[in-house]
This record gives structure tokens, C-alpha cells and sequence, in this order.
């Protein structure tokens, strides 16, 4: 067996064992990539330990913590119930309302804080209790919430593509503009998907509220709505870089939450703090994980050895990319987005530029499909948010999200077959 393929059954036999007995992820891809370093005899220490710290010595990465730092300080702050109450203000009264509220506000939030995890906290936090109260189905209502909660992923600013455009230095801002179309069909996937499941539950509607009291809530909203406006209207003008972004995104939400809405005191930040250095602290150390495994994966060429092995399929972009979503949807039932993105994508967009596929383009469908894994189980990590806050069984949610999950894999198959669905309107927004 030839060196190469020695650090390929390390890597994919490391990574299966250390993950079946629970270990930390970033402390098994740093193992797995030391042992990759012993059969290809690049054993040293030094050069293990550089690769670590190469891994977060990036300014571009500097956007994770301050996002991070912007979707706590938006629930804390009271940006995030601002935003739900304006959208139940204008369809509260709808029956079902409270799950259009759900959609409306997941896309709002995903335009300001980019952590899926941050939004559908929120979300459960404020709906889950209403829908409860008003006889909502709650296995659906939180499949629903958990769904809404990873477009935040796909809509700007998003985090993981800061962390995708890092590892395969693709352009962040173009990442950026190709998530806003698809992000809006995923919304509009949703409500489709919310009417047919309700449509034989005989759910009560909300009187409507005066034109009056929808002004209202809007305008109370309003500090909350120029969030997004100010973050993608700068980096689309050039006026500042998606990391300039994600530290006026962190100022402009500490400002509102203390000087405007004055939800906030001085006595919270230092959890607010708290809470994002240790989500921070986690991302990070992944990233220095991965690079270690990523750095061996490149000395051993994996890439070619897998594009030698997929052989014709180069030669079809769209059977390729096909097989690819596959792989990536059998990956995401195991491994949550961050390490999919930071494991496989640097393996994987050489494979798809060599058949001619896009390279932005690609970038979005891997991490959309990402995604859709922080809700598919066993892992789902989106799900177990959603069961910790609404005090359900994780077994419940799996069974509400179902729905939701297909009409996902179905947008997802779409974009697979007709890339010009999300090229198009990618290069009209540039």
C-alpha cells in the first residue's frame, strides 16, 4: 500500500473511530491528521504546531466572533422579539399565523446574524410558548422553527461562508450575494410546505390589528430592520469587507440594545461576553484542528486520488455535483457544518473546478447542504436546540421537522439540476 493510501485509510478509519467514542471533534482531526503525518513521514512536532496556529491566523476569520458576538447581543438586546412582533403584527391574524411569523422573522434574523444556532434559539425561545398556548401542533410548530433557523446560514451575513471562503479562498462578498436568492427560496419553500401540513388542522386566527398597531410595531422594529440594510447595502458599495462587516454588525447591535432600546444592562454584557467567547473558542479550535488534517491531506494529494476515482464523472458537471450532494447528505448525518466545511471542502472544490462547475456556486450548495444537516439526524444539532428549549423529546422534532426536510432536499435537487437558478440571480446582484 502506497504512502497515499495509508493516509487515506488513517484519515477515514481515524476520523470513524475517534468520532464513535465521542471525542472532541477538533482534538480528533488534529489525531488524525498526526497520524496521517507519521505514514507519510512528515512526523514533526513543530510543523504540527504551526499548522495549528495557521489555522485561526486569518483575518477574514476574525468576522466569526463578531458575529457571534452580534446574534447574542440581538437577543439580549431585544432586537430579535422586535423583529417576531412586527411579522405577527402583519400576519398574526392568518390561520397558522404564528408559523408564517416563524418564516417571516427566520429570514429577518438570518440577514443579521448569520449563526443558525443564535436564531433558532430565539425563535423557540419566543414562539414555541405562544404556539403551545394557542393549540399549535408542537412537533410540527417546532420542526418548523428548527427549518426557519438554518437559513441563517444561507442568507448574508453567514458564517459558515466566512469559514468556507477562508478554507478554499473563494471571494466571501460573492459567497455572500449568492446565498440572498436561494436563502429567499428556502423561505418561500417553507411556507409552502407550513400550508400543506396545515391544511387539515383546525388551528384559531388572531383578530387582525389595526393598520394603527402594524405601523406601530413596524416602527419599533425599524433600529431593528436597518441592521441588514446597513451590513449588505456596505459590503455591496465596497464601503467596508465582510470582516468590517461582522465588527459593525457587533457595534451596531451594542449601541441599539444600550442607547436605543435600552433593553440591555450593563450587568448582562459580561454574559453576553461570555457566551460568544466560548461559542467563538469552539469554532477556532476546529479551525486549527482542521488545518492540521486539511495541511496532510494536500502533502498526501487526496484530491487527485479521488478525482482518479471518479473518473468520467468529470467529464458531466451535473452527475458530478449530483454524486457529490449525495456524499455531502450521508456526511451531514454525522458531522455538524463547520467540520463538514473545514474536512471536505478543500478536497472537494478541486474535484468541481476541474469539471468546470463554478467555484461560488459550488461553495453554496456545499454549505446549503451543510445546512440541511444541522437538521437531519442523528447529530441535527439544530434539533436538539429546538427539544432543549420547548422541553420535547428529540424523537418528536425529528418527526415534525420531516416535512420541512423533504421540501429542503427537494429545493436542493432543483438547484443540482438547474444551476442557473442560483447563477443567475448570483451574477444579476453582483
Amino acid at each position: 500500500m502506497t504512502p497515499e493510501a495509508q493516509a487515506l485509510a488513517v484519515f477515514c478509519g481515524g476520523m470513524l473511530l475517534l468520532m464513535g467514542v465521542g471525542m472532541n471533534m477538533a482534538l480528533a482531526l488534529v489525531l488524525t491528521g498526526a497520524g496521517m503525518a507519521w505514514v507519510l513521514g512528515f512526523w514533526d512536532t513543530q510543523l504540527l504546531a504551526q499548522n495549528l496556529v495557521a489555522g485561526v491566523d486569518s483575518f477574514p476569520l476574525l468576522a466569526v466572533p463578531f458575529f457571534i458576538l452580534a446574534g447574542e447581543l440581538m437577543n439580549s438586546g431585544g432586537i430579535s422579539r422586535r423583529i417576531i412582533d412586527m411579522a405577527q403584527a402583519w400576519v398574526g391574524h392568518i390561520r397558522g399565523g404564528l408559523g408564517f411569523v416563524a418564516i417571516g422573522a427566520a429570514v429577518l434574523m438570518a440577514s443579521m446574524s448569520g449563526s443558525a444556532l443564535a436564531d433558532t434559539a430565539a425563535l423557540a425561545t419566543i414562539l414555541l410558548p405562544m404556539m403551545r398556548e394557542r393549540g399549535y401542533p408542537l412537533p410540527t410548530s417546532a420542526g418548523l422553527i428548527a427549518s426557519g433557523g438554518i437559513i441563517a446560514p444561507i442568507i448574508p451575513p453567514s458564517m459558515p461562508f466566512v469559514i468556507y471562503g477562508v478554507t478554499t479562498n473563494t471571494s466571501i462578498s460573492a459567497l455572500f450575494v449568492s446565498g440572498i436568492a436561494p436563502g429567499l427560496v428556502m423561505g418561500t419553500g417553507l411556507i409552502l410546505a407550513w400550508k400543506w401540513v396545515l391544511r387539515r388542522t383546525a388551528l384559531p386566527a388572531d383578530p387582525a390589528l389595526p393598520m394603527a398597531e402594524r405601523l406601530k410595531a413596524t416602527v419599533r422594529a425599524f433600529w431593528a430592520m436597518l441592521m441588514p440594510v446597513i451590513i449588505i447595502g456596505g459590503m455591496k458599495s465596497g464601503v467596508f469587507t465582510p470582516t468590517e462587516a461582522a465588527v459593525v454588525a457587533a457595534f451596531y447591535a451594542l449601541v441599539v440594545a444600550f442607547l436605543v432600546h435600552r433593553e440591555m444592562k450593563l450587568a448582562e454584557l459580561h454574559g453576553v461576553l461570555v457566551r460568544a467567547a466560548r461559542t467563538t473558542a469552539i469554532v477556532m479550535f476546529l479551525c486549527a484542528g482542521a488545518q492540521v488534517a486539511s495541511y496532510m491531506i494536500t502533502l498526501a494529494d487526496l484530491p487527485s486520488v479521488l478525482s482518479a476515482g471518479l473518473g468520467t464523472l468529470i467529464d458531466s458537471p451535473r452527475l458530478l455535483m449530483a454524486v457529490m450532494m449525495v456524499t455531502l447528505v450521508v456526511i451531514g448525518t454525522a458531522l455538524d457544518l463547520t467540520p463538514t466545511i473545514l474536512i471536505f471542502a478543500p478536497v472537494m472544490l478541486p474535484i468541481a473546478t476541474k469539471a468546470g462547475i463554478d467555484p461560488v456556486y459550488f461553495g453554496l450548495m456545499f454549505v446549503l447542504n451543510g445546512a440541511i444537516g444541522l437538521i437531519t439526524p442523528p447529530v441535527g444539532t439544530v434539533l436538539n436546540v429546538v427539544a432543549g428549549v420547548g422541553r420535547l423529546s428529540l424523537h418528536q422534532v425529528i418527526k415534525g421537522v420531516n416535512p420541512f426536510l423533504v421540501t429542503y432536499l427537494f429545493i436542493l435537487t432543483l438547484f443540482v439540476a438547474f444551476p442557473q437558478l442560483v447563477i443567475a440571480p448570483m451574477h444579476w446582484l453582483r
